[in-house]
């Protein structure tokens, strides 16, 4: 209750984005942004390709990196203690939160779709070994730990600007909101209870990863097929007539 009352405080304190600040001063901004957005076939295309080929496989990647791996897998199927669980994933989380930084400022310089792209490829192609290797060396799974989190900054770093790129400022959040959430809440939030109970049906001990290795290959393959590339060079300030940003909303 308390953070709640603290962030909806700080939430009150917050301006406009400089952009939306300047759109809205210009007059552009949307009058009805559920209609402008959801009655778009153009923009619901634009919203399917944000959620099969973006935050759907950023979800089960972050989700099977995070709390598949690191609480169910170790404590469930290697049986480690949870002293032992919670130091590892301190460790990795400390080591692996340097990723998001990198790859945040790598995308700015080479693109977003690719970063992405291949972050879900190595998710494909590497889950299965290193969660059986993760078995074989139990008693020292902090490197593994920390590659499989490695994904998770690679296909999480750049999203948040890609989203931004993909859709128009006048209904950018009604647009992206839509993806994001379903993406990480559904897809992502789907997994242990998903992937526990294929392990279950299939009676294969590393059978929980074909769901997030399944939604890491769409995502492949919508990203490729579909998504235009390069966003990163996107001036999203051309939509208000262009140059420097203002600092803060009321800048000139």
């Amino acid at each position: 209750m308390i953070l709640v009352l603290l962030s909806g405080y700080i939430r009150l304190k917050l301006e406009e984005s400089p952009l939306y600040a300047r759109l809205k001063e210009e007059g552009k901004a949307s009058t009805n942004p559920i209609k402008d957005t959801y009655t778009s076939g153009r923009n619901w295309g634009l919203i399917a390709i944000a959620l099969f080929g973006a935050t759907a496989p950023e979800g089960v990647v972050w989700y099977t990196g995070q709390f598949y791996a690191l609480i169910y897998y170790m404590t469930t199927v290697l049986k480690l203690n949870y002293v032992t669980v919670y130091t590892i994933l301190m460790v990795a989380l400390t080591v692996g939160s340097l990723g998001f930084i990198f790859f945040g400022w790598l995308s700015d310089r080479i693109g977003r779709r690719g970063i992405m792209t291949w972050g879900f490829a190595l998710a494909v192609i590497t889950y299965w070994p290193v969660f059986t290797w993760l078995g074989t060396f139990r008693d020292n799974p902090v490197m593994l730990t920390i590659l499989v989190l490695y994904l998770v900054t690679m296909v999480y770093g750049p999203i948040a600007a890609f989203l931004v790129e993909l859709f128009p400022a006048r209904i950018r959040y009604s647009s992206m909101s839509m993806p994001y959430h379903i993406g990480n809440g559904w897809f992502g939030g789907g997994v242990p209870f998903i992937g526990t109970a294929i392990a279950q049906a299939t009676g294969i001990a590393l059978g929980a990863l074909f769901y997030p290795m399944a939604v890491s290959a769409i995502g492949v393959a919508v990203s490729l097929g579909f998504m235009r590339e390069p966003t990163h060079k996107i001036r999203i300030w051309d939509e208000v007539g262009g140059g420097a940003p203002p600092l803060v909303p009321d800048q000139p």
